[in-house]
């Protein structure tokens, strides 16, 4: 029986889905400007896999550094879906452009009563 397969499916499967939440704290933490070292750690990722001959490992690295490639991507989109309130924005940034999510202080929530 052959379980190649079966490690680089179940291998993929969990790369990607660590990713997701990687991607919503990085947004969170940094912004989308951490793009570069999600560009640098797939290139290197993709690099490495061309080298390596061990075919598990060769596949695991070349769709961990896919992964971060995608993930450049998926930065940008986080960033919209908390423009649009989907997510939770960092209070500790004020960089962020689009509407504030921060709670009405007192003056703002008097002006329509």
């Amino acid at each position: 029986m052959v379980w190649t397969g079966l490690v680089i499916g179940a291998v993929s499967f969990l790369i990607i889905g660590i990713f997701h939440p990687i991607v919503i704290k990085c947004e969170y933490y940094f912004s989308a400007r951490v793009w570069p070292v999600f560009l640098i750690g797939g290139l290197f990722a993709c690099l490495l896999s061309m080298f390596v001959r061990q075919t598990i490992l060769s596949a695991i690295l070349g769709v961990l550094g896919f992964t971060m490639l995608w993930s450049i991507g998926e930065l940008k989109h986080q960033e919209e879906r908390v423009r649009k309130g989907w997510f939770p924005a960092n209070p500790k940034r004020t960089n962020r452009s689009g509407p504030s999510h921060e709670p009405a202080t007192d003056d703002e929530s008097t002006k329509g009563a």
